[in-house]
């Protein structure tokens, strides 16, 4: 089983940015994936990228504020994050799974590997 470990959470002011990174132990995947939790809620699909071909999709709340990126050479995946809102506050999980469209990859039951996650939070 793949191994993924977060870095890069923290905390930034409205407005700002902030860039998270997940390392994976080897390339067992088609897809990797950014998810995040508040409590008391289930975990929300955020971004993905194919390893293959960089094919990305977005959730709607962060299409144009967010870009996630994949380093084939390093097996680290990237997530930019930009114009954060206080509405961003959340754990940030990478994981990975075997699916690849756009259908499955947006539901959490598909993803195989997580890491522990990362806090970022936004201050108003």
């Amino acid at each position: 089983q793949v191994q993924l470990v977060e870095s890069g959470g923290g905390l930034v002011q409205a407005g700002g940015s902030l860039r998270l990174s997940c390392a994976a132990s080897q390339r067992a995947y088609i897809t990797m994936a950014w998810f995040r939790q508040v409590p008391g809620k289930d975990r929300e699909f955020v971004a993905s990228v194919r390893w293959t071909d960089g094919v990305t999709y977005y959730a709607d709340s962060v299409k144009g504020r967010f870009a996630i990126t994949r380093d084939n050479a390093e097996n680290t995946v990237y997530l930019q994050m930009t114009d954060q809102k206080p509405d961003d506050t959340a754990v940030y999980f990478c994981a990975s799974t075997g699916y690849s469209g756009s259908y499955y990859i947006r539901k959490e039951s598909s993803y195989a590997s997580w890491g522990q996650g990362t806090l970022v939070t936004v201050s108003s």
